[in-house]
């Protein structure tokens, strides 16, 4: 009877300990991880949102960034860091792709404390204006009647830009050759001076340049058109149906943060994304404002865990 009680009196300590943990956090500086270089979207989004946790969290939000091997570096020091919620991630859509691009991560990307999804937005299928299909069958058909002729741009190996178009190459039956570029800049110019004939980048990224006419969007791959694009169609609705992919940012956090912890962070995010002056940028930039419940972040997560996980195998896509 006394070691029950006992039992008891220290599950009470413990709930009563976590609850006050969580009611005064944070009493210290937190470290926002971001897995990508400075100037990137991802730490462009992260400097936003860290402004604003500090004004309304009282402490400061600091954003670090650990690039490298496609955000697995920094992936693997926050899913190693104290679960106290002093250490946050920037998740994007090259976590879930890494899990099964590399092989030899000592991390379980299902296994992060999912806070929310800040944003999503559409890649577009951009091509060089004298490229010679004006839309998604006449690029279908061409790239089978030139098998290996079309080369497309990506931002490296295993990342969500490479990935896409290797499901568009299943999904489609068509055969094209990869070109791994360091950074949206250098496979823009590419892209713009023929050396290469196709890519998928963020709308964020391409808008500039479709505006200019130096490139030519063909579809987005959203299940809808965007708003900044109504003329454009998915690539759903011409030909490859069903086809989806998005670019999207979000937080997570180590593997066993508290709940309280979690669902207080989820609280002040949410607050932030929807003040009118981030709302405001973040949609005028072409991405959809989500600030979901760590729950349906958390099902997202693993879902694309196992959407892209089928594509990099069918594709055997490997990087170290």
């Amino acid at each position: 009877m006394h070691k029950l009680l006992g039992k008891v009196l220290i599950t009470i300590s413990l709930l009563y300990t976590g609850v006050a943990m969580s009611q005064a956090y944070p009493t210290r500086p937190v470290k926002l991880i971001v897995p990508f270089a400075a100037g990137s979207a991802s730490d462009t989004i992260a400097r936003s949102v860290a402004d604003k946790l500090t004004l309304s969290m009282g402490q400061p939000f600091i954003v670090e960034n650990r690039a490298g091997a496609g955000g697995t570096i920094a992936n693997d020091f926050v899913a190693k860091a104290p679960p106290d919620g002093y250490t946050l991630l920037i998740s994007t859509a090259a976590l879930p792709v890494g899990a099964t691009a590399y092989s030899n991560l000592r991390y379980d990307t299902g296994a992060f404390s999912s806070v929310t999804v800040f944003t999503q937005s559409p890649l577009a299928l951009a091509v060089n204006p004298s490229f010679p299909a004006k839309n998604v069958s006449e690029f279908i058909e061409y790239a089978k009647m030139n098998p290996e002729k079309v080369n497309f741009g990506s931002l490296g190996i295993g990342t969500s830009h490479h990935v896409t178009a290797e499901k568009l190459k299943l999904d489609a039956g068509i055969n094209m050759v990869h070109v791994p570029y360091k950074g949206s800049g250098p496979a823009h110019l590419d892209l713009m001076g023929g050396q290469i004939q196709v890519m998928f980048d963020n709308l964020v990224a391409l808008m500039p340049h479709f505006k200019s006419g130096k490139l030519r969007p063909v579809a987005v791959t959203t299940m809808k058109r965007h708003p900044q694009l109504p003329d454009v169609p998915t690539l759903s609705e011409t030909g490859v149906k069903g086809f989806e992919a998005v670019a999207w940012f979000g937080m997570v956090a180590p593997p066993g943060t508290p709940k309280e912890i979690i669902n207080k962070l989820n609280a002040e995010v949410v607050k932030a994304l929807n003040t009118p002056e981030l709302y405001q940028r973040l949609t005028d930039g072409g991405s959809e404002v989500i600030g979901n419940s760590p729950e349906e972040a958390d099902r997202f997560l693993k879902a694309e865990i196992i959407k892209w996980g089928k594509v990099v195998k069918a594709a055997k896509i490997t990087a170290e």
